[in-house]
């Protein structure tokens, strides 16, 4: 949906080969306890195959704050260190350190040699607000296709990286990822430039819940909706976009995907972002249609809504944080009475906390007459 279609290969195929002790993943945390942010637990778990023994080691720039080593056994390896006054990441300050991950043989020498970006930061839902650090966060996001004006779906690095700069030169602070995972690079470079993320799972069935809702099918007709058969599938999905990106601090929200409509396969893919990831949250719009699972999302999520229904939801105190995934459709002669989603963003403590502008760019190719 939303974007030319070409046949082709759209991002790198690679082989590649691995010593006989060998890094198999790593996964990363920030612990924080509390509303203490001066001092925090770096948890990195990690899983190896082979003989020998991992590394660690957190950087500061130059400056190498700890070290630990341990040998490789079977099971889950864990590190933990405590690290006093960290500098926080933020879209405002994105303070990386680097976390090196060196492997080494049976025979003493180095197989191995890996970086892993750490961001220090906390993302926590608390007294019905989304809250990053303990401060309130309103998002000024856009949504962003893979799309090029010269190669079409193939986009090169220096146009990830031009999206980015041109985003930051425009105040825009965090992407949502319509409707798939994004290629690999642009999650580093939200991490290192400071753009907070929604991170989408690939699914997009609009087509289904549409014709239902046309009333020219029925709701079974609906996908995944609750059918047995796709639910194995989408968890794949869920599994594969969270083992992909876990360790990038950019990524403050996961979002099971677009327009699916509800039903009891979309909560399973929710409640398995939050069993594989208690440090962000899970974002779905499509409860807005079908309630029968509203637990399948954290936040209230709605396209185009208007800012009176907005307001109307939010008298209710008891009532969750409010975003907009898309709205203000920037086509033609739209984007009319903006100022009044900023108003009612900046107001104190505002359980309206930003949105979704559809979208980021036209998606156009250049052409030579």
């Amino acid at each position: 949906q939303d974007f030319f279609r070409f046949s082709g290969i759209y991002r790198s195929v690679y082989l590649y080969a691995v010593p006989a002790a060998h890094l198999e993943d790593i996964r990363v945390k920030t612990l924080f306890e509390e509303d203490n942010f001066d001092e925090v637990v770096l948890e990195a778990v990690t899983k190896a195959s082979g003989e020998g023994r991992i590394k660690i080691r957190l950087k500061d720039g130059g400056q190498v704050l700890f070290e630990q080593e341990k040998k490789i056994v079977p099971e889950n390896i864990v590190f933990q260190e405590k690290v006093g006054s960290p500098k926080l990441w933020s879209a405002e300050e994105p303070n990386l350190y680097q976390l090196e991950i060196e492997v080494y043989g049976v025979s003493g020498e180095m197989e191995e040699y890996t970086v892993q970006a750490v961001g220090f930061r906390k993302f926590e839902m608390k007294n019905n607000r989304m809250l990053l650090n303990g401060k309130r966060i309103v998002f000024k996001g856009v949504n962003r296709h893979e799309f090029s004006s010269v190669s079409g779906r193939a986009v090169s690095y220096e146009e990830l990286e031009k999206d980015i700069v041109t985003m930051k030169w425009n105040n825009m602070n965090a992407i949502r990822t319509c409707h798939y995972p994004d290629d690999a690079a642009i999650y580093d470079l939200c991490d290192r430039y400071g753009i907070y993320l929604m991170a989408e799972c690939n699914m997009e069935t609009h087509g289904t819940w549409d014709a239902y809702l046309r009333g020219v099918a029925e709701k079974s007709f609906v996908l995944p909706g609750e059918h047995e058969e796709w639910e194995g599938m989408m968890l794949d999905r869920v599994n594969s976009c969270y083992q992909r990106d876990k360790n990038h601090p950019a990524i403050l929200l996961w979002s099971c995907g677009n327009e699916s409509f509800g039903g009891r396969t979309i909560f399973r893919m929710s409640e398995l972002f939050r069993e594989l990831d208690d440090t962000r949250l899970v974002h779905y719009e499509g409860v807005f249609c079908d309630r029968s699972y509203n637990g399948s999302t954290d936040m209230e999520s709605r396209m185009y809504a208007k800012v009176w229904e907005i307001e109307e939801y939010l008298k209710d105190a008891e009532a969750r944080p409010f975003i907009c995934c898309e709205y203000s459709h920037a086509m033609g002669n739209s984007c009319g009475a903006l100022h009044k989603y900023t108003n009612l963003a900046d107001r104190e403590n505002s359980g309206y906390q930003g949105g979704f502008i559809w979208d980021y760019i036209d998606q156009s190719l250049y052409r030579k007459d």
